[in-house]
Formats: C-alpha cells, sequence, structure tokens
C-alpha cells in the first residue's frame, strides 16, 4: 500500500517524456551492440560497422533528449526530485552501459576478455559514482551554489568515447591498420575521462546558456554554422566538439573571467555564483 509520502510524488509528464527518449535510445544502442558483437565485432568489420555506427547515433540522440529534459523542467517549472532521479537511471543505461560496451567491442577488443571487461567496467563505474555524487550533493543542499559541473558531466564523457569510437570506425573502414596503432592511447583517454568525471574539476553546465546582449547575431550564426558543420561531417566531427569541452575544462581556470564570460556566452551578472538548478548530470 502506497504511502502519503509516496502518492505526493510530483511526476510531470514533459520532462519526463523527454528522459523516457533518453533511455530508449539508450536501450536501442545496447541492442544494436549486441547484435553487432553477435555478428562477429570488429573481426566482421564490414557487416558489423553500420550496427555501431547506429549505436553511436542512438547515444548522441540520448545527449540531446537529455540536453532537453533538464530545460523543459526549468522554462515549465516542472522540475522535481522524481525528475532527478529518473534522468540518473536513464543515463546509467545511455551514457554508461552503451559506451562501456562500445568500449570494450571496438577499443578494447584486441585486449583479453578480463583485462578489456574490467577497464570497461571503470568508466562505468566512475560514471555510476559521479551520478550518485551529484544526486547526493542535490539531495543535500536542494539548492546548489555553483552553475558549474564538478567533473565532466556523463553525457560529455559518453559522447566523446563514442564520438571517438566513431572517428575509429570511419578511418579504420580504408585504414584498418590505424586501429591497432592507436588503441593504447585510446585506453589512455578512457581512464582519463573516467577519471575526470569523478574529478573536481570545474566544468561549465551552460543550462543558461544565453545569446550575448551586445552581439546576439554573431553568436546565432556560429551556433548555426557549428551545428550544421557537426552534421556535415558526422564522422569525425562530434570528436573535435567534445574533445575541445574536455581540454576547455581543464584550461578554464587559467582563463581570464572577460575570456570566460566571452566563450561560455554570459552576461555580467551571470559571473557570480548563483543557485544552481539543473537536472543534468
Amino acid at each position: 500500500m502506497a504511502t502519503e509520502s509516496e502518492t505526493d510524488v510530483k511526476i510531470h509528464f514533459l520532462p519526463n517524456l523527454m528522459t523516457a527518449g533518453n533511455l530508449f535510445c539508450g536501450f536501442i544502442a545496447v541492442l544494436f551492440i549486441s547484435k553487432g558483437r553477435a555478428l562477429g565485432g570488429m573481426d566482421k568489420l564490414a557487416e558489423t560497422s553500420q550496427l555501431y555506427t547506429n549505436a553511436i547515433l542512438l547515444i548522441f540522440g540520448a545527449c540531446v533528449f537529455d540536453l532537453l529534459d533538464g530545460r523543459v523542467a526549468r522554462i515549465s517549472g516542472q522540475e522535481s526530485d522524481f525528475g532527478r532521479e529518473f534522468d540518473s537511471l536513464a543515463d546509467v543505461v545511455s551514457f554508461g552501459m552503451a559506451p562501456a560496451l562500445l568500449l570494450m567491442d571496438i577499443v578494447l577488443f584486441e585486449l583479453t576478455d578480463t583485462l578489456g571487461q574490467i577497464l570497461a567496467f571503470v568508466y562505468l563505474l566512475c560514471g555510476t559514482m559521479r551520478l550518485a555524487r551529484f544526486n547526493c550533493v542535490a539531495a543535500i543542499r536542494n539548492q546548489g551554489t555553483s552553475k558549474d559541473f564538478n567533473g565532466v558531466p556523463i553525457p560529455a564523457a559518453a559522447g566523446f568515447i563514442s564520438s571517438v569510437t566513431l572517428a575509429m570506425l570511419y578511418l579504420g573502414q580504408d585504414h584498418p591498420e590505424i586501429l591497432s596503432k592507436i588503441k593504447f592511447l585510446l585506453v589512455v583517454l578512457m581512464l582519463l575521462v573516467s577519471f575526470l568525471m569523478f574529478s573536481n574539476i570545474k566544468y561549465p553546465s551552460f543550462k543558461d546558456l544565453k545569446i550575448g546582449k551586445q552581439r546576439p547575431v554573431p553568436s546565432v550564426l556560429v551556433a548555426i554554422l557549428l551545428v550544421v558543420f557537426t552534421v556535415r561531417y558526422y564522422e569525425w566531427m562530434p570528436a573535435v566538439v567534445f574533445t575541445l569541452y574536455l581540454v576547455y575544462g581543464l584550461v578554464r581556470p587559467s582563463i581570464s573571467k572577460r575570456w570566460r564570460r566571452e566563450i561560455e556566452i554570459l552576461d555580467d551578472e551571470d559571473d557570480e555564483e548563483k543557485p544552481a538548478d539543473s537536472v543534468d548530470a
């Protein structure tokens, strides 16, 4: 029998519909990866490449839904504890499990099964712990004190892993020798991303992204060109975008506040610390 507190849980339709879309994309991505493995994985790249590509595109789709659910919740005033928890559970599938399976099949495929499984699990473990830490902090203080994320958000980590994997598949079709030459570098990058997720390095959330008041037209044009260019060259451009985001967090402390406002498209008052209400993790 449901208690009074259980019946009082607020479940808003539209934001949670976006989260359900995130979860659906992650679920179908896992199915594509499993089918690719059943057909031979990287040993039969000609037959499985499209399956892995579809899985990666679905992870990108999950990123879009994850971006939308928080924005919809804030705009409509429908933020809730349920939405935050549901979002994190969906993220474990879409940005934890699916990329971990991709790592095993494409990046770690030449390692022993045990070692590959351990390394992929490290990524999944760090991502899940990152989500748990985010929810604990949000529950303790109810409202945050900064717009920044502590550590790389798991959607960005998954986007980086998936986009680099997509670039590998693209290059591997014509130059299969490249895969064996860079596999160890990719293992190092995977471990680095895992560490960054659970680190305390500050990354901008962009949850209150605004077009600068002083030059809105150039900002819009740059954003449109970036989206068009990324879609046109989807095989490798997403890897550039996600890599820049990861690197930006590392060099951000050394950048002046003026340049940070320009890069993050903030107004002067936005550079000050304000309560955070993001449900993204």
